[in-house]
């Protein structure tokens, strides 16, 4: 099994291509369409590096599949779609929540579903997917949002969010219906029960004190070495590290533009009357509780 990284640096963001060389069989993993908030403009080069790379190799790509409803970046799904009309959008079942808790916050349309029907394939535990001769397995992870996923490939993992480069640590779990708590289980639960020498490849890198991209460890190494949670950290130790960190940082840049998005699968809201299509940003949404986690209650003026 091939494994082709490619890394949208604005976001930090690792996306990958996995094929099987024999067949051409193919999967995609967290494609990014790149977003200019300055200019509000969308265009296609990160995902088209994909589109390229796939088409050169005579790749069938079967699905377009993301770790979770991303806050960082736009889902590059759509673009995927038009290139590849065969393939089929995946994200775990449980991303009904996340449409739930930001339906009201974005105020989308009242006929807005929140059963997941946008996306093509809801993916579960107890439902391996086959891509051709490529064999899938999704391992609930949340703890960064309530639908994370793991996604299991031969020996590779692809840890999304919830768990980084050893030197970057993990996720951060301060986003709505986040939990540290549900993290540290989802680590040590699942990902670090998998066999020492799984690969696991990364969601994001970016790259502490200057070093060099690096996107592949083992659960091994993350287990001796993570520095957030090695096998050896406390459930305690790790929510009061995770807690404490999350109310330091601000939130990420794309949040509004990129959630409104990915709870629709990557589509871009439909035009106006006027023909301009428009992101929703509300004012005063969201603040840091003492707990670390956030609120949805509005700010106090």
């Amino acid at each position: 099994m091939h494994i082709e990284p490619f890394f949208e640096p604005k976001s930090s963001t690792l996306s990958y291509v996995i094929y099987d060389p024999d067949t051409r069989d193919a999967v995609v993993i967290d494609p990014v369409l790149d977003y200019d908030p300055a200019s509000s403009s969308t265009s296609t080069s990160s995902v088209d590096r994909i589109v390229s790379y796939a088409r050169e190799r005579g790749l069938t790509l079967h699905y377009i599949m993301e770790t979770h409803a991303h806050a960082d970046h736009l889902s590059g799904s759509q673009r995927l779609k038009e290139c590849f009309p065969e393939a089929k959008t995946v994200i775990g079942a449980r991303i009904t929540v996340v449409q739930e808790a930001f339906k009201s916050i974005f105020d989308l349309p009242s006929d807005f579903p929140t059963d997941g029907s946008q996306f093509d394939v809801l993916a579960r535990e107890d439902l391996p997917l086959r891509a051709g001769t490529i064999a899938i397995e999704t391992m609930f992870t949340p703890g960064h949002t309530p639908a994370d996923v793991t996604y299991r490939i031969a020996d590779a993992l692809f840890t999304g969010d919830a768990l980084f480069m050893p030197d970057s640590g993990t996720g951060r779990c301060d986003f709505p219906a986040g939990s540290a708590e549900q993290l540290y289980d989802s680590v040590q639960d699942r990902i670090y029960r998998e066999p020492d020498a799984s690969r696991v490849f990364v969601g994001h890198d970016y790259q502490p004190d200057g070093r060099p991209l690096q996107f592949e460890t083992t659960v091994g190494e993350s287990k001796r070495s993570n520095r957030h949670l090695r096998a050896d950290t406390t459930k305690e130790e790790f929510v009061r590290f995770r807690t404490t960190r999350d109310r330091t940082l601000t939130a990420p840049e794309l949040l509004f533009q990129s959630v409104q998005v990915n709870v629709d699968a990557g589509r871009l809201p439909k035009p106006a009357g006027n023909e301009i299509r428009y992101l929703k940003i509300p004012i005063n949404a969201f603040r840091p509780t003492s707990q670390g986690d956030v609120s949805l209650e509005p700010t106090p003026r």
